[in-house]
């Protein structure tokens, strides 16, 4: 197969969530010499984007994205220790967990699969995150977005409790904050005291680039 073929094949693969021949043609692509960058960024990703897209216009329902992203999943797992060694400049770091009290995770780590496939250096601290532990978090890992999910009418909350303490902390003004789960609104997020909302896994990687734009544009070189 050419490079392009790999390129193709790659492409398609993912878009139907077929997780194993995107992990050959991955291993497939690097025996023949394809520059890992290229895998992630000419196929791997516009892949994604697409499956992004046809959610938004119906095409896709959630079973498809988490299949896609799965498949992009293994193959992120294959290029990943190759791209540091490259030294691939990512986008950006997202530190990302579920809200205390609340242990729901499909969301969550849609996003993160979503949001790593796009670029972004993602932390997952999982479920049932205390405020300070977000605080330590991003203490030591200086994110450039910090996201809190929710799922819960009764954990949603939190996010104010969250935002306060990196507030307490003095570290509100120099993260990103993010938050989002099946009962939140744009409105209580903007109430609360958020950055950004985002409804769906696509579209909080549209909303973070975004935010990491806007923030760019805001600070003088």
């Amino acid at each position: 197969m050419t490079h392009e073929e790999i390129l193709q094949l790659l492409y398609e693969e993912t878009l139907v969530g077929n997780a194993p021949a995107v992990s050959d043609g991955v291993n497939g692509g690097l025996q023949d010499g394809l520059e890992p960058e290229r895998m992630l960024y000419d196929a791997l990703i516009p892949s994604l984007e697409e499956v992004g897209a046809r959610f938004e216009r119906g095409d896709y329902f959630v079973p498809e994205m988490l299949i896609a992203a799965r498949a992009m999943q293994g193959a992120l797992d294959i290029l990943r220790p190759l791209l540091a060694e490259t030294g691939t400049a990512g986008v950006g770091t997202f530190l990302m967990g579920t809200v205390k009290g609340d242990v729901h995770d499909i969301g969550k780590n849609l996003c993160n699969i979503m949001l790593e496939g796009s670029g972004f250096t993602v932390i997952d601290l999982g479920v049932n995150v205390a405020p300070e532990t977000f605080v330590e978090q991003v203490d030591e890992h200086q994110p450039d977005i910090v996201g809190f999910s929710a799922f819960l009418t009764t954990t949603m909350p939190m996010f104010k409790a969250n935002i306060n303490a990196l507030q307490k902390a003095g570290m509100r003004d120099d993260v990103i904050v993010m938050v989002g789960g099946a009962p939140v609104t744009p409105q209580y997020a903007e109430a609360v005291g958020a950055d950004g909302y985002s409804a769906d896994a696509s579209s909080a990687v549209k909303k973070a680039k975004e935010l990491m734009q806007l923030r760019r544009e805001r600070v003088p070189a």
